[in-house]
């Protein structure tokens, strides 16, 4: 986290749904014949101009098919062509029947650019989507998408784009795939999309330099964390309330269920002055691509006092900007709002892959996921990064994969820390407190591996008595 985090936000990509793999069909009895599955696409949209402030495809998604369809193995593409090289883009649901907090969407880069598209809208479900019955369509979801600055774009040279469409119809230039399958639509020449489903391994792959820490100590100066590498800050800056104290104390360390848990602790009574904030990093920055993964516990209420403060819950990891738009910086982010802030109202968790940033004027180049709704207690966090692309997975699904474009040039840092973006969501003058709990980091480097081999991994240290392991050589 920087001090550019402290910053309005208004709404971002939403959270990737994890495509299910395609199950193989049974043996069927030879009178019997093989299902088949289908789907279609309806669109309409009712901004119909030339260009507007937002793009607004609303979509029904048809199973075809003479069997059920689950839709969080369903993808959905809408294919533009972006207002500037520059420019980025967030996604929002404004009503869907099948309910906004299981629709998601993210935003990719195609690997062919054409006259009318170089970007998609990616479409997804969650499992609380359900699934569609044979000849069932999801119902109205009414989407939006938007640059980020907020300047109008054009729509008319995008390719998915239907004028005329204001009232829903089918529609050929979306797409649809069922588990990696494509099963509607024509995408834009040389863009057909693949994602085919693969088995993940069973076995965890060879070890390769980890660091591995189950934060297993008395306190914050126990001289074990600076030498294990940590850093419990106390230094002055950013991000949130100026003024604000970084209090190391603040960061405590106790025993639930067996296992030690560290707790970081924000504070305030409603004034600069009374605000106290925590975080933990490493002080090496010698971390880049393969597998970063933490077991965190979100809070969405305080631990005493009155509640609504606008709180930032993280696990990140970053390098310093050594110049504004510089392309060599890095930053990669779980971030939870219990209170919403950057402009949300409520709860929500963003995912955040950065290629740079410019702080004064304020400018980002970014991809981003969300999902507006409660992540309190405990979750399994996992950061991948390989030669491709990103991907974040939360309690083994996976939320959202970023592009090639935003992969690290540099090695960073790994960092914890909870703080408030402003003192405007509760105005109180009563003391209030809120805490966010750390289990354990791991990361394993130039290895990707799934959220179950990371369990694998953890288990094995615990049932070793490892608390403490670092084998990643210095940059």
């Amino acid at each position: 986290m920087r001090f550019a985090k402290n910053r309005l936000r208004t709404a971002a990509a939403t959270a990737t749904a994890v495509a299910l793999g395609a199950a193989g069909l049974a043996a069927l009895p030879a009178t019997a014949s093989a299902a088949t599955t289908g789907l279609n696409v309806q669109y309409r949209t009712s901004a119909t101009g030339a260009t507007a402030d937002q793009s607004e495809p609303w979509i029904k998604v048809k199973n075809t098919g003479d069997s059920s369809v689950q839709l969080s193995g369903v993808k959905v593409r809408y294919y533009f062509k972006a207002d500037s090289a520059s420019a980025t883009y967030r996604f929002a649901c404004s009503w869907a029947v099948k309910g906004c907090a299981n629709v998601t969407g993210t935003f990719g880069t195609l690997t062919t650019p054409t006259a009318t598209a170089d970007r998609y809208l990616e479409i997804g479900f969650t499992s609380g989507a359900g699934s569609l019955a044979p000849g069932a369509d999801t119902g109205d979801m009414q989407l939006r998408f938007y640059q980020s600055s907020w300047q109008t774009l054009t729509q008319s040279d995008d390719y998915s784009f239907g004028a005329s469409q204001t009232s829903y119809g089918d529609w050929s230039k979306i797409t649809a795939q069922l588990a990696g399958n494509t099963l509607w639509g024509t995408a834009p020449a040389g863009n057909e999309p693949t994602d085919p489903p693969t088995d993940p391994p069973t076995d965890p792959p060879a070890d390769g330099a980890t660091l591995f820490d189950d934060f297993n100590y008395s306190g914050y100066s126990d001289p074990r964390i600076s030498a294990n590498g940590w850093n419990v800050r106390s230094n002055s800056g950013g991000p949130g309330v100026p003024g604000a104290t970084w209090a190391p104390e603040n960061v405590t360390f106790s025993t639930t269920g067996g296992n030690s848990i560290m707790n970081l602790e924000t504070s305030t009574a409603g004034t600069a002055g009374t605000t106290e904030q925590t975080e933990v990093l490493t002080k090496a920055t010698k971390f880049k691509n393969g597998t970063y993964a933490a077991r965190v516990r979100f809070s969405d209420a305080p631990r005493s006092g009155p509640d609504g403060d606008r709180l930032v819950q993280t696990f990140f990891t970053i390098n310093d900007l050594t110049a504004p738009m510089a392309d060599n910086y890095a930053e990669y982010d779980f971030e939870y709002l219990p209170n919403g802030g950057w402009g949300e109202p409520a709860n929500i968790l963003y995912t955040t892959s950065w290629e740079t940033y410019n702080p004064d004027p304020w400018q980002a180049v970014n991809q981003h996921t969300e999902s507006r709704q409660s992540f309190s207690g405990w979750h399994d966090l996992v950061l991948t990064i390989d030669g491709s692309s990103i991907k974040y997975y939360i309690d083994g699904q996976l939320f959202g994969t970023h592009d090639a474009a935003y992969l690290p040039e540099r090695p960073m840092s790994i960092n914890f820390n909870q703080w408030l973006i402003d003192l405007a969501g509760q105005t109180s003058t009563t003391a209030r407190s809120y805490d966010q709990g750390v289990d354990y980091v791991l990361h394993i480097k130039d290895q990707v591996l799934t959220p179950a081999q990371v369990t694998t991994k953890v288990n094995a240290y615990r049932s070793a008595g490892t608390t403490f392991q670092d084998t990643v050589p210095s940059s």
